[in-house]
């Protein structure tokens, strides 16, 4: 009797425990039904994932400026031209530094992983002797002219796309002009480019009145440039 008692207590248990897993993975369930139709509810009606909605929300305003990327970079004519020569070619040697593990600069000097750079500005592009050029060097053609020097050690690689060079750049231009003048200094001596030219003033509003519909042009003139302690008659007829 003892036996069966026992055996009725471990099913109950065993029916208990059932039933509380049951209720637990009802209310996980029932959950996540529920988070789940919350979701496409807030998504049909605030528009999360329509298709008409614009990539850019707000308006634009026509007409003004992106103030954003900042002032525009000078021009390499106007960074060689923004300080004296010799103190540009004492900044370019500085930077130079940068090439020296590659390129030797003086006169006669033996080509190393790169070219020997003596008199390179102004002349041929891949033209120094004994020197294996890419076949897209030598395709870009021409002179070593300031433009083009600034273009090259500003990326190479945007230049020459097959160039075998791995130096990735000069961001700024003062640097790039600096370098450029040094390199003129070795051997090249082209002239230097003339610098932008200033910006025209915008014209300054006229003092005195403006032109009266029916007035003759040049009494408007006389008015408009007498002194402010000129005595003017009250009636210019009078004295006829």
């Amino acid at each position: 009797m003892t036996q069966d008692n026992s055996s009725q207590d471990n099913a109950a248990g065993q029916n208990g425990g059932g039933d509380l897993f049951n209720t637990a993975a009802g209310w996980v369930l029932g959950a996540a039904a529920l988070g789940l139709g919350l979701s496409i509810l807030a998504d049909k009606y605030f528009h999360g994932s329509d298709p008409q909605r614009p990539e850019q929300l707000g308006y634009v305003i026509e007409g003004v400026a992106d103030e954003s990327a900042g002032p525009a970079e000078a021009s390499i004519a106007d960074a060689l031209n923004a300080m004296p020569a010799a103190e540009l070619i004492a900044a370019g040697e500085k930077a130079y530094s940068k090439c020296q593990s590659c390129h030797t600069i003086d006169a006669g000097g033996a080509n190393g992983i790169g070219p020997n750079l003596a008199g390179v500005m102004g002349g041929p592009v891949a033209a120094k002797g004994g020197f294996a050029y890419s076949a897209e060097m030598k395709a870009l053609g021409g002179n070593w002219d300031w433009d083009k020097m600034d273009a090259w050690l500003k990326n190479p690689k945007a230049l020459v796309a097959g160039t075998k060079m791995s130096f990735a750049g000069l961001g700024k231009v003062e640097d790039r002009a600096a370098i450029a003048a040094y390199l003129n200094s070795k051997g090249g001596n082209i002239p230097l480019p003339a610098a932008s030219a200033p910006a025209a003033p915008a014209d300054a509003t006229t003092e005195g009145p403006g032109p009266v519909e029916g007035a003759d042009a040049s009494a408007v003139e006389a008015a408009g440039g007498a002194s402010a302690d000129q005595p003017v008659a009250s009636n210019p007829g009078a004295g006829q």
